[in-house]
Order: structure tokens, then C-alpha cells, then sequence
């Protein structure tokens, strides 16, 4: 028989003197009520009622006994509330993880509308271009740009990832400004590096009716998309980076973007959580508020990896 049931057989059995007012209490039978004290006390091999037709009372270890019960069970009852309470509204501590230059130049800038509307939910926010596990690693939820692998993950597409190719005013006054994507090879260029992307990819740039594929002289190659950004800022060279990642920094002035007439590629960007029957609310919280965020459409499907 289950332990805590049994016990709260016995606890309400001592409050009402009686199997009979138990199982009423219970809604089960006497005998069942009966069964159930009677289990405890085999286990613990000491009596816990004295039993006659009038009354069932504690014993002496069973006064003890039911003591330790109550603070059990008391116990069991606030663990209940406290899962309860986070099934009615979101709250605690939600781990995300993000790509560093979208985490820095996007999702940094927009969380605080997540934590203003739910102010139970305390969010860690680790930002790395290294595909972490999330089961291994502990996160709730990742943001994820690129193609995807096979996994048991859950992904929702969100807006793909323009890029876009700038450079700083100080490298365009002293190199000049490249016109059209051929000229990229006369140019110093930056590019990402990493574990994943040791292999250099081609720049391919389309404008509508044809496309055209360069692989520039890459002089400088990064691990770190905020700090391509940084050195194209510096003058380095000319980078290919995620349009919302230099938003900020072309409305400043302090990079212009290439070639109007020609878009970079789109790269797909997911958002990945742990297949779970029953997710926790804040999670669900969150991937609302990120399809709101940066899903760019509607009635985007669930891809089960």
C-alpha cells in the first residue's frame, strides 16, 4: 500500500477515533481504512491503536507517531502548493541560452518586456555560439541560428536571419566602397569561426532576379559574432553579419551597409525546448512571448526533431 496514503489513514483515525469516520472521511471502507493502519504497523512491528468497538486510541508509540505523520504530511502539502502555484502562473528560474551576437544586439535589448509582464520568473541568460545540450547542460530553452541536426528536441521557427554585408566609414574612406558583391574580392573581409564552422562558406547575394557567389579574402576570422562586429566597426574589414546585429550600429553611423540593391543569404533560426508531456508555465510563457517577439508571421508550425 502507499506509505502517505496509509499514513493519512491513520492520521484522520486518530483524529476521529474510528475507522468507520476515517473512511467516511476518506471516502473508502472501513475495512480498507483498517487495511491500511494495519500495513503501517506490520512494517513498523509496533501497535499504534489500541482497538475496541467504542474507540480506536493512540498507543504510545503511536502518539509519537502520528506526531512525525502530520509534519510529513504537512510537508507533502506545500511541496503540492508550491508545483501547483507554478502551474497557475509562471515563476522561478528560467534558463536560456542564445547565440552571442543575437543575445547581445537583440534578446538583451528585449527581455525586459518578458520580466516586466512576468515578474515571478527570474531568467539566467547564458550567451554562446557553442550548440550546448540542454538536457546535459540545464537549460529550459535555446535559440538556435542555422540549420538544425536531428535531435529529440521540439523547435518553432522564428523569422529567418538576414544578412547583410557592412563596413565602417573609416575602411570605405581608405579602400573605397565596393558597388557590387565581384568587388569583394579586392577587399579585406571578416568572417565567423568556430568548432561547428571550421569549413569557410561562399557569400552568395541575390537581387530579386539572379544571384551572384563570391568567396572573399578573409583576413580575419572570429569566434564571436559580437566581436566581428567590433572589429568591423574598428576599420578591420567588411563583414557579413545578422541585420538586427548591426541595426543599432548603422543608425549610429558607425558601419554602412553594402550593395542596396542585393540581399545576403537567410539563414533559419529556431527556438528549441525538451520534448516534455507537461511543460512548466514559465516555459510556455517564454516561447509565447518569443513567437510574439521575433517569429516575424503567424501560424508558424512545431517541428519535432
Amino acid at each position: 500500500m502507499d506509505k502517505l496514503e496509509s499514513m493519512e489513514v491513520f492520521v484522520k483515525t486518530a483524529d476521529t477515533g474510528s475507522f468507520a469516520a476515517a473512511a467516511r472521511a476518506l471516502g473508502m471502507t472501513p475495512q480498507m481504512a483498517g487495511k491500511h493502519v494495519d500495513s503501517l504497523e506490520t512494517r513498523l512491528g509496533v501497535r499504534l491503536l489500541h482497538r475496541s468497538t467504542r474507540a480506536h486510541l493512540l498507543t504510545e508509540a503511536g502518539r509519537e507517531y502520528v506526531d512525525a505523520c502530520r509534519r510529513v504530511l504537512d510537508e507533502m502539502s506545500a511541496a503540492d502548493a508550491i508545483a501547483q502555484s507554478q502551474i497557475a502562473h509562471p515563476r522561478g528560474v528560467l534558463r536560456i541560452t542564445a547565440p552571442v551576437a543575437f543575445g547581445s544586439f537583440r534578446l538583451a535589448h528585449e527581455i525586459e518586456s518578458f520580466l516586466s509582464r512576468y515578474p515571478e520568473v527570474t531568467v539566467e541568460l547564458v550567451l554562446t555560439d557553442r550548440q550546448v545540450d540542454l538536457l546535459q547542460d540545464g537549460f529550459d530553452v535555446a535559440f538556435r541560428i542555422g540549420e538544425l541536426a536531428d535531435s529529440s528536441l521540439v523547435a518553432r521557427p522564428l523569422a529567418p536571419y538576414q544578412l547583410v554585408a557592412c563596413a565602417s566609414p573609416g575602411y570605405l574612406k581608405m579602400h573605397g566602397q565596393p558597388i557590387h558583391p565581384r568587388e569583394l574580392s579586392q577587399h579585406l573581409c571578416l568572417d565567423y569561426v568556430s568548432d561547428e564552422y571550421r569549413n569557410q562558406m561562399a557569400w552568395v547575394f541575390t537581387d530579386g532576379k539572379s544571384s551572384v557567389t563570391v568567396d572573399p579574402i578573409r583576413r580575419l576570422r572570429i569566434n564571436d559574432g559580437r566581436g566581428l562586429i567590433c572589429a568591423a566597426e574598428s576599420g578591420a574589414g567588411i563583414v557579413m553579419a545578422g541585420e538586427p546585429n548591426v541595426k543599432l550600429s548603422i543608425a549610429a553611423g558607425r558601419l554602412v551597409r553594402l550593395f542596396q540593391n542585393f540581399k545576403g543569404p537567410l539563414r533559419p533560426m529556431h527556438l528549441l525546448c525538451i520534448d516534455r508531456r507537461s511543460q512548466p508555465t514559465k516555459l510556455k510563457a517564454f516561447i509565447e512571448w518569443s513567437l510574439e517577439r521575433f517569429s516575424g508571421r503567424d501560424n508558424l508550425p512545431t517541428l519535432n526533431l
